[in-house]
């Protein structure tokens, strides 16, 4: 079995990983870096160019995992593309959405190389898109290998628990296997329930490790910090002040939103409009619409019905008037330029009634990374064009992480006992503790921290 690394960087970027498995040529993933521009943003296709590309496999919808997916296609033309039914019902959107933004960067911040791919671009590829249900296999090998009495591999998607849609990719021939995580979630959100990777086992297994350098605080319950979080949001709303929740449109949007709603049915939250952007109000529609595809929770809560979403118009976020009590539960979640998210945390910075929520990851040179390490009265410079502002509203961090925690990860190693385990989508440090970890409880086992760019045979 042989694997590149095709992310551009060492810690969480572009994700894509190419496997030649007993002859069989599988892309998983296809994702865009979120702090990189241009074709800087890609993985290195140009590593695996002359490659007899069979398909393309995407885990989930998010922008690092399914960003370049039409450059992907437009090097592998031949390659068809395999996603969960419910990543079907989501990746046009995605992929529109992302041309949108691509565009606006290019008018707005002069990058020439933008869009790296059009609308229609996206509209020619989509027939090549193939949606299947949850632990099917799926035999992807290219027809004419079929024919030619090759063994066909197969490959099986496993509800990940992340987001809607989101897979573990299960990859056999008659002789290998290999597990691919994804993103995953081994506890229950407030809408998804956990990851079902129930017996898995595999020769390989690449896996993410985003909170490797993150502990778990002894007596921590996911609970304890939703009512944490509604009890801030009612001590600002008391105060006639805005709270500003910073998310990304697929996922984080539609949990918090489904946490407002149960607090607001419970009586602990004043019913209010929540000022919402378009897409996060998009993926919230698919989310009520396809519950009864999903494996989740409160299976009968309609989102769209039990709150009152106003969607922010072009350009409100800049000039509306933040006369509170408000709620905006708004993209994007790292507080990047030209979003709604950004403008109103310029905005509301400098005044002590309002509040900035932080409930998931937030990379420490982006804006909204900044915005969290300043201390109150401190003066700092949020954005390029933002410039300098000074923190005096309240900020607060909610351990709401749809990302397995560390320890779940490595009883996870223990299920799955491969011979080899690849460790990806993370940050360094986040790495080396997987790394020592493993060392420590699996000896037998080989560890590899694949750099960028980098083959291996395993």
């Amino acid at each position: 079995m042989r694997i590149v690394n095709l992310n551009p960087d060492t810690a969480i970027g572009a994700s894509s990983w190419f496997v030649d498995i007993e002859g069989h040529r599988l892309l998983m993933d296809a994702g865009t870096h979120p702090k990189l521009e241009g074709r800087a943003s890609l993985p290195r296709y140009d590593l695996i160019a002359n490659e007899d590309l069979d398909a393309i496999a995407i885990s989930h919808c998010h922008h690092d995992h399914v960003g370049s997916l039409p450059v992907a296609v437009r090097h592998f033309p031949k390659a068809h593309v395999l996603l969960t039914e419910l990543s079907y019902f989501l990746v046009e959107r995605v992929l529109h959405n992302s041309v949108n933004v691509m565009v606006r960067q290019r008018d707005e911040m002069g990058i020439k190389e933008y869009p790296l791919y059009s609308h229609d671009e996206v509209d020619d590829i989509a027939a090549l898109f193939q949606g299947f249900r949850y632990n099917r296999e799926i035999e992807w090998a290219a027809y004419h290998k079929m024919r030619a009495g090759f063994s066909s591999p197969t490959l099986e998607f496993l509800d990940a628990g992340h987001a809607l849609g989101s897979a573990g990719i299960l990859v056999c021939s008659d002789n290998q296997s290999l597990f691919y995580t994804g993103d995953v979630c081994f506890h229950d959100q407030t809408i998804l329930k956990a990851a079902r990777f129930e017996d898995v086992h595999a020769d390989v297994l690449i896996m993410e490790t985003t909170r490797g350098n993150k502990q778990v605080p002894a007596g921590f319950t996911r609970q304890a910090e939703m009512d944490r979080l509604a009890k801030a949001i009612d001590a600002v709303m008391q105060r006639k002040g805005c709270v500003l929740i910073p998310v990304f449109a697929l996922g984080r949007t539609q949990e918090i939103l489904a946490m407002l709603a149960l607090e607001m049915r419970a009586g602990n939250l004043t019913r209010q409009p929540i000022f919402i952007g378009g897409l996060g109000r998009v993926f919230t529609e698919i989310y009520d619409l396809q519950s009864h595809r999903t494996h989740r929770q409160h299976q009968n809560l309609r989102l769209t019905e039990a709150l009152n979403l106003v969607v922010l118009e072009k350009g409100q976020a800049q000039t509306m008037k933040l006369n509170g009590p408000k709620i905006f539960v708004v993209t994007a979640g790292m507080m990047s330029e030209n979003t709604a998210a950004h403008d109103l945390a310029v905005r509301m910075a400098a005044d002590e009634r309002h509040s900035n929520f932080l409930v998931g990851y937030s990379d420490r040179d982006t804006p909204g990374g900044r915005l969290k390490a300043a201390k109150p009265g401190q003066t700092f410079v949020f954005s390029g064009s933002a410039g300098e502002v000074t923190r005096k509203c309240d900020g607060q961090e909610f351990d709401l992480t749809a990302h397995a925690n560390r320890e779940d990860l490595l009883d996870f190693v223990g299920q799955v006992e491969p011979r080899t385990i690849l460790l990806g989508h993370g940050e360094v440090e986040s790495k080396k503790w997987f790394e020592d970890q493993i060392r420590s409880r699996h000896p037998k086992m080989k560890v590899i921290q694949i750099e960028p760019g980098q083959t291996i045979e395993a």
